[in-house]
């Protein structure tokens, strides 16, 4: 087996019912995806790890799994969080420019970057992106990019995303029991953007909704930039629950209804439709009214897209948002839903898919479920790649190798940012 090369990532997605993992490599110029799977999770409620044991287990199981089908060790990754508890908040940062002749170089951004770090989190968050939306100069000029530029005094006002130091510290001895070492970590639907979002959508204005089991995250792009975040806490392990107790079942009857026999668009579903729940297990007898089914779901997604329509009111982007809603993750695959977010969140709606040309033998590249650890992937590609110019400022960098990829700095990048 392969040692991990330079020009390899993997994107591991730490999820409450699945852990997803992506190998990502490019060969002769194109990415290419040599490794995706996905195994059941244990030991975790809401993205937060409540068992170390059982979700290093299934880890391990997990990148076993990823090694013996890309045909590379695995020892390094890109970890996305996906859990409860993120906080949005804009952060300033003021510094004099050093040069004598007031030209802003690197040094500069860096140190003005660092002075918005300084923001007021919680005692118990930590900073996991800071992305810097503009800079002003001798609080009169603004710009997005300041180098080259002369002035005396260097302002920035920058989105800060924390999350809970628990949760992280959790979450990397985790990985680390597990063998492998971390060198970013990204929130998730940041990573599934970079896999399913166009940078037209990311200019006009675009939601992107990860619909995970237990919590569903979701970022919001305006001009090219993140202008909000957040994590509520409803997933499709949710409508699990709720088919279950409205119609009496154990959860792995509801979870094949959910998946096989449901449609959560009302309007596709006739009043004299029954399931024969015999036919899904020995166990059930009756015939359920389909109808009945589809409103205990339609009252959760209600709840669910309520939820996100007020993030999206506390930033004043409600119904303002050109590019709609982009919906990924297991739960994007919830039939129906698409009506659902249309008609809940008055905007236009679309299940992801990737934008850019990736070569796989690999059948599962359109598969929502896989698009935060595909763009987990990806993203450690390019920073590896450009590892000399990144804003280190935008990630949570742990033991990164500032290696590139040789060669191929134009034709990835290229790829990688669409």
């Amino acid at each position: 087996m392969d040692k991990i090369r330079e020009n390899t990532s993997v994107g591991i997605d730490i999820g409450t019912h699945k852990i997803a993992i992506a190998v990502s490599q490019v060969r002769e110029g194109l990415v290419n995806i040599t490794g995706l799977t996905s195994v059941p999770s244990a030991g975790l409620r809401r993205g937060s790890i409540v068992d170390p044991e059982e979700v290093v287990s299934s880890l391990s199981a997990a990148i076993e799994d990823a090694q013996r089908i890309s045909g590379t060790e695995i020892t390094n990754a890109i970890l996305g969080y996906g859990g409860t508890g993120i906080v949005t908040t804009i952060s300033r940062g003021v510094v004099s420019v050093t040069r004598p002749d007031g030209e802003i170089n690197e040094e500069d951004i860096e140190r003005v970057i660092e002075a918005a770090k300084s923001v007021a989190l919680p005692p118990n968050q930590e900073i996991i992106h800071l992305y810097p939306a503009q800079y002003t100069i001798d609080s009169q000029e603004q710009t997005k990019d300041p180098r080259g530029m002369r002035g005396i005094r260097l302002e920035t006002e920058a989105l800060t995303i924390g999350a809970p130091s628990a949760n992280i510290r959790n979450l990397t001895h985790a990985v680390d029991q597990a063998g492998v070492s971390i060198d970013a970590i990204i929130f998730n639907p940041i990573a599934a953007a970079r896999a399913i979002l166009t940078k037209k959508q990311k200019e006009i204005g675009v939601a992107l909704i990860d619909i995970g089991a237990a919590t569903t995250s979701m970022v919001v792009y305006e001009e090219g930039d993140i202008v909000h975040a957040a994590v509520i806490p409803v997933g499709a392990g949710h409508i699990t629950n709720d088919v279950a107790i409205g119609l009496k079942t154990t959860l792995e009857v509801a979870e094949k209804i959910k998946c096989h026999h449901l449609n959560a668009d009302p309007s596709k579903v006739k009043d004299t439709e029954k399931l024969d729940l015999a036919k899904i297990t020995e166990q059930e007898d009756e015939r359920v009214p389909k109808k009945y089914i589809t409103e205990i779901v339609d009252a959760r997604l209600k709840e669910m897209f309520t939820m996100i329509r007020k993030e999206l009111k506390r930033i004043k982007r409600d119904n303002l948002l050109p590019a709609g809603a982009v919906l990924t993750g297991g739960g994007a695959k919830l039939e129906g839903i698409i009506s659902q977010a249309k008609d809940n969140l008055h905007l236009p709606a679309q299940i992801g898919v990737p934008v850019m040309e990736i070569g796989a033998t690999i059948d599962k590249l359109d598969d929502p479920s896989y698009a935060t650890s595909i763009g987990l992937a990806l993203m450690g590609l390019e920073i590896r790649e450009n590892a000399g110019r990144v804003k280190k400022s935008n990630f949570r960098f742990k033991n990164i190798n500032i290696g590139g990829v040789v060669g191929r700095a134009k034709q990835i990048l290229k790829q990688l940012m669409p």
